[in-house]
């Protein structure tokens, strides 16, 4: 443990910190921060999307009248959560705020970077509009990047088709390392296979293996290396210290101004007593 971090609890190891990153009450607790109750639930899904994608069609399908809509905690950005059952098994449903991004240029970037990034769903399920994929893809890329637990609902496949537009779902999964779930949710096409999808990469029945930039520009290697190492040091329990360091490089504010003040410690680190599993 690096004891010159002053948002480090003495009273945990390193080891024990890293150890708790892995087990149930830790993640429990990192959510309850985020405003996700999950006592009764087996497990938490996030759903992901640019605006305009039928994002909320989506969730309405899955959820049914098993919702209710709030605030996320401490922010004036509505947030809406629902459930449904699959497989013997109770999901949550978590509606992220509909972005083009997550690099926290807005407050719904940040809601929906700093859920995947530190509540670290089960699944994390990405909307994407089959007539606008590349202008999707951004998005579904960067997810990707910080998570690889994730589902891709290649959703409005029915305007698709209406415009001439053919998609290989299946080549896609392939590209993208994920599954990815033809479907039309207004007319409910696609959800049987979704909620299959969701299920598998939950109970990890499927072990994604997302697309990721395998080599980082030669000049920057040697502080990417130094910046991962400090921050594992640091924040043992971090769950993705190289996307953290990526973004620190690339001059992402809020997570500079979360590192400086101590908000980047808050967010995934217990206190003592929380963090016994």
């Amino acid at each position: 443990m690096n004891t010159s971090n002053p948002t480090a609890s003495p009273a945990i190891s390193a080891p024990a910190k890293a150890a708790c990153a892995t087990c149930s009450v830790y993640r429990a607790a990192n959510l309850k921060r985020l405003g996700v109750a999950v006592e009764t639930w087996d497990y938490v899904v996030a759903l992901a999307g640019n605006p305009n994608t039928g994002k909320s069609t989506v969730f309405n399908a899955l959820t049914g009248l098993r919702q209710h809509t709030g605030n996320w905690p401490g922010k004036t950005v509505t947030r809406a959560e629902g459930g449904y059952e699959h497989d013997g098994k109770r999901f949550k449903l978590v509606d992220l705020p509909g972005t083009y991004s997550l690099l926290a240029a807005s407050l719904d970037e940040q809601i929906a970077r700093d859920f995947i990034l530190f509540g670290q769903p089960d699944v994390t399920v990405i909307v994407a509009d089959a007539t606008r994929l590349e202008r999707n893809l951004n998005l579904a890329l960067q997810v990707l990047e910080i998570t690889d637990r994730a589902v891709v609902c290649l959703n409005l496949m029915d305007e698709a088709m209406r415009h001439g537009i053919k998609v290989d779902e299946r080549q896609l999964a392939r590209d993208l390392g994920v599954p990815v779930v033809a479907a039309s949710a207004r007319f409910g096409k696609g959800l049987p296979e979704l909620l299959q999808a969701i299920s598998d990469v939950a109970s990890s029945k499927i072990v994604c293996r997302p697309h990721r930039l395998e080599t980082e520009p030669a000049a920057i290697k040697p502080a990417l290396a130094d910046l991962v190492s400090q921050l594992k040091t640091a924040f043992p329990a971090l769950p993705n210290p190289r996307w953290v360091a990526l973004r620190l490089l690339g001059g992402d504010d809020t997570i500079l101004e979360a590192l400086r003040s101590g908000g980047l410690a808050t967010l995934h680190t217990l206190p003592p007593a929380e963090a016994a599993p």
